[in-house]
C-alpha cells in the first residue's frame, strides 16, 4: 500500500471496483518562505560568519540611516555603536546561569591527564631553552599563553547600536517592516537579469513599471541583521522611532518567526517624546568578530565618509577592557547633497514599437498582446532593440555624488598632495542607465605606496572581491601611468571610482564585485581615470619644472663665493695693469678698474651682485610660469568658510563641478 511520503516508483494500478474515493498523492516539494530562504542562504546576503555579520549588520544599519535621511532632504548624522558583551553578560541576557560541571568530559575545553602531561613537558622544555637564551645574552620572547580549544561557550557577542536623524517609521508599520521578507527580495537571488518579455511588456503596453537608482543590493536592509541574530542569539531587536510632528517615541520590542515569515511582538507602545526628536534608533545583538574585522569595519566607515563628505559619523566601539576602546568622528565638510534618484523607464522608454512594425513583418501588429507574441517574434524584437541607435539618457534619474562632493571628500579623509576628479556623462548598458565618477589622488595620509583602489556602487563603499571588479583590472592592466609621470611603484595613488546606476551589474551572488566583461562600463571607467591622469600630468610636469628650476638656483648659488672669487682676481690684476701704463682700458672698462683699485668694488660687494642677478632671473622664471599657469601676481587674502549652522539667509548656487555661496 502506498504512503504519501513514499519516493518509490509507482507502478501501473490494478483496476478494481472499490468504492474508496483515492486520496491524491502529498507534493513532496516544500514551499520555503522568503524569511527561511535567507536563513538557509545567509552567507550570499553577506552572512558567511560571524566577522562579516558583524561588518554586513553595520553596514545595513548606516545605509539605511543615510536613505532615510536623504529621503527628507536632512543632512545626516549617524550614530553606530558596537558595544562588546562578554560571557557572563550574555548569559544573564538569556536566562543562564553558570553551573557546577558534573562530567568534565562532555565539555570541549576538557584537557585529558596524557594531554596535559605533554603541555606541561613542552612548557618546560620551552622555559629551559630561554634559561639558555637569557645567559647567552640573546633576545628571549615571551612566552605565548597556550590556546585551548574554542567552544561555543566562548563565542563573542556584540551589540550593535545606529541611530539617526531620518524620516522614522509609522508606528503600526515598525513590526512588518523588521519581521517580514518580501517575496521580491528573494526573487533578486534568484534572477539578476529583467526577462525579455518585461521589458517588451513595458514598451508595447506604456506601463509604469520602471527602474529606480537605490543604495542596498537586495533591500532587506536590518531584517537579515534580525534573521542573524534570532539564528545566533535568540534575542529580540528594539527599534525607537518618531517622526516629525509625532508627540510620541514608537518603540517596539521583537524578533521573527523564520518559518512562518511573520514577526514575534514582545512590546510595541508609544511613549513620550518630550525633546521632540525625530529619527530612528536600532539595537540588534549578534554573535560576531572584531578582532578580525575591525579594519574592514573602520575602512568602510572611512570610505562612506569620501564618498557622502555631507554625512557626519560617530563610530564607537566599547569594550570592558579600556584600550581596545575606539572613538571615531567624521566631520561634515559639505552641506550640498545630490539630488534624490527618481524613478526611470528602461531606455529607450520613449521608443515606440511603432517604428518597428515594418521590420517585424505582415504578422505583427503594435496592439497586439505580449502573451500572444511567438518566439521568433520575441527574438526578432530583441535583436531590433539591440541593432537600433538610440540616443544616451540624460541621467536626471541617476543620484551620483557629484565632482565637487567626491573631491572634498577625498581631500577631507586622505589630505593628499594633489587631487584631480571628474564626472562621465549618462550612458546606458542594456536599457539601464549608469554614470561613472573618478578621482586620482597623489600622496596623503595612511596612504600606501602604490595603487590604493577605492570602489563604489550606487554611493556605497565595496570592500571584497577586489581582483575581480572592473575598477581593480582597468586600474592595474589598462592604464599606462608612466605616460603621465606617475610612478605606479613609488607614488602614493588613490584611485576612487563611482558607478551609479538603475541596476548595478554585480557578478556573484554576494553582489560584492562589478565584472570587466561589459564593454560600455569598461570603457567608461578606463576614460574617466584617464581624464583624472590627464589633469594630474599637468599639475605634475609644473611641478617639475619648478622643482628644477629650484635646483638650477640653488646650484648657481652655491658656486657664487667662487665665482666671485676668480672674478675680482682677474680685475685686481687688470686694475694694476692699468695703473702701470702697460695695458690701457677705456670708457667703462676704465671706470671699473678704477673702483677696483678705489676699493669701491670689492668681493663682497660682486658677490652681492651677482646672488641679486641669480634672484632676477629666477623671479623672471617664475613670472612666466606663473603667466603660463594662470596664477596672478596680485597680493593673496585669506577667505574663510561660513559655518554650516542656520540663522543666515543665502543663496546656493552649484552644479556637480563646483558651489557658490551667497549670502544677503
Amino acid at each position: 500500500m502506498e504512503t504519501g511520503g513514499s519516493s518509490e516508483i509507482p507502478t501501473e494500478p490494478k483496476k478494481t471496483k472499490s468504492k474508496t474515493a483515492r486520496k491524491p498523492k502529498e507534493n513532496p516539494l516544500k514551499q520555503k518562505s522568503p524569511a527561511e530562504f535567507f536563513a538557509e542562504n545567509k552567507n550570499i546576503a553577506g552572512f558567511d560568519n560571524p566577522g562579516k555579520s558583524l561588518y554586513t549588520t553595520v553596514r545595513e544599519l548606516v545605509e539605511n540611516s543615510l536613505d532615510s535621511a536623504e529621503s527628507i532632504s536632512e543632512l545626516p548624522e549617524v550614530e553606530i555603536t558596537i558595544e562588546e558583551i562578554g560571557k557572563s553578560k550574555f548569559n544573564s541576557m538569556i536566562g543562564l546561569v553558570d553551573r557546577e560541571r558534573i562530567d568534565e568530559e562532555l565539555y570541549d575545553d576538557f584537557e585529558t591527564a596524557k594531554a596535559r602531561e605533554k603541555r606541561l613537558a613542552k612548557e618546560a622544555r620551552t622555559q629551559e631553552l630561554q634559561a639558555k637564551n637569557a645567559a647567552l645574552g640573546k633576545k628571549v620572547k615571551e612566552p605565548q599563553a597556550s590556546k585551548g580549544m574554542k567552544g561555543r561557550g566562548e563565542a563573542s557577542f556584540y551589540r550593535v547600536t545606529c541611530k539617526d536623524n531620518g524620516r522614522g517609521m509609522p508606528h503600526d508599520d515598525i513590526p512588518n517592516m523588521f519581521g517580514r521578507v518580501v517575496n521580491v527580495a528573494a526573487r533578486e537571488f534568484l534572477s539578476f537579469r529583467v526577462d525579455i518579455r518585461v521589458c517588451i511588456h513595458a514598451v508595447l503596453s506604456g506601463t509604469k513599471y520602471g527602474l529606480k537608482q537605490t543604495r542596498g543590493k537586495f533591500g532587506l536592509g536590518a531584517k537579515m541583521a534580525l534573521i542573524w541574530s534570532k539564528m545566533s542569539t535568540g534575542l529580540p531587536i528594539e527599534i525607537s522611532s518618531s517622526m516629525k510632528g509625532q508627540s510620541y517615541i514608537s518603540f517596539c520590542r521583537l524578533d521573527i518567526d523564520i518559518h512562518r515569515n511573520i514577526p514575534h511582538i514582545h512590546l510595541h507602545e508609544k511613549r513620550d517624546n518630550k525633546e521632540r526628536w525625530r529619527g530612528a534608533e536600532i539595537q540588534v545583538v549578534i554573535e560576531g568578530n572584531w578582532t578580525t574585522y575591525r579594519s574592514k569595519i573602520l575602512h568602510y566607515m572611512r570610505q562612506m565618509a569620501v564618498i557622502t563628505p555631507y554625512a557626519q559619523f560617530l563610530f564607537k566601539f566599547v569594550s570592558d577592557t579600556s584600550d581596545k576602546n575606539v572613538t571615531i568622528r567624521f566631520a561634515r565638510r559639505t552641506d550640498i547633497m545630490p539630488p534624490v534618484p527618481a524613478e526611470t523607464k528602461y531606455h529607450p522608454s520613449a521608443m515606440m514599437i511603432y517604428h518597428f512594425s515594418g521590420e517585424m513583418g505582415p504578422d505583427f501588429s503594435p496592439k497586439m498582446a505580449v502573451k500572444s507574441l511567438t518566439s521568433q517574434q520575441i527574438v526578432r524584437i530583441h535583436q531590433l532593440f539591440r541593432q537600433a541607435k538610440f540616443d544616451d539618457p540624460s541621467g536626471d534619474c541617476l543620484s551620483p555624488a557629484g565632482e565637487y562632493n567626491l573631491r572634498l571628500g577625498i581631500i577631507k579623509e586622505l589630505h593628499p598632495d594633489m587631487v584631480a576628479t571628474y564626472s562621465g556623462s549618462a550612458q546606458v548598458f542594456e536599457g539601464h542607465p549608469f554614470m561613472v565618477e573618478a578621482g586620482v589622488s597623489i600622496g596623503g595620509k595612511d596612504v600606501k605606496q602604490g595603487l590604493n583602489i577605492f570602489r563604489f556602487a550606487n554611493r556605497i563603499p565595496l570592500l571584497f572581491e577586489q581582483g575581480a571588479d572592473v575598477v581593480t583590472r582597468t586600474a592595474l592592466k589598462r592604464i599606462n601611468w608612466n605616460s603621465y609621470k606617475i610612478n605606479q611603484a613609488q607614488d602614493k595613488i588613490g584611485v576612487f571610482v563611482s558607478i551609479v546606476s538603475t541596476k548595478i551589474p554585480f557578478k556573484g551572488t554576494g553582489k560584492e564585485y562589478i565584472g570587466d566583461d561589459i564593454s560600455e562600463i569598461a570603457s567608461a571607467v578606463k576614460s574617466s581615470i584617464q581624464q583624472c591622469c590627464i589633469q594630474l600630468k599637468s599639475k605634475i610636469v609644473k611641478k617639475i619644472q619648478a622643482r628644477v628650476q629650484q635646483e638650477r638656483k640653488r646650484n648657481l648659488s652655491k658656486y657664487i663665493p667662487d665665482a666671485t672669487g676668480a672674478i675680482y682676481d682677474v680685475l685686481r690684476e687688470m686694475a694694476q695693469l692699468h695703473a702701470s701704463k702697460k695695458k690701457r682700458y677705456e670708457d667703462e672698462d676704465a671706470d671699473v678698474l678704477r673702483k677696483v683699485s678705489t676699493h669701491s668694488i670689492t668681493k663682497q660687494t660682486l658677490s652681492e651682485k651677482l646672488a641679486k642677478h641669480v634672484e632676477q632671473v629666477d623671479y623672471e622664471m617664475a613670472l612666466e610660469y606663473a603667466t603660463q599657469s594662470g596664477v596672478s601676481e596680485e597680493p593673496r587674502e585669506a577667505i574663510y568658510l561660513q559655518s554650516l549652522e542656520d540663522g543666515k539667509n543665502f543663496i546656493d548656487f552649484h552644479s556637480p563641478v563646483f558651489a557658490f555661496r551667497l549670502y544677503q
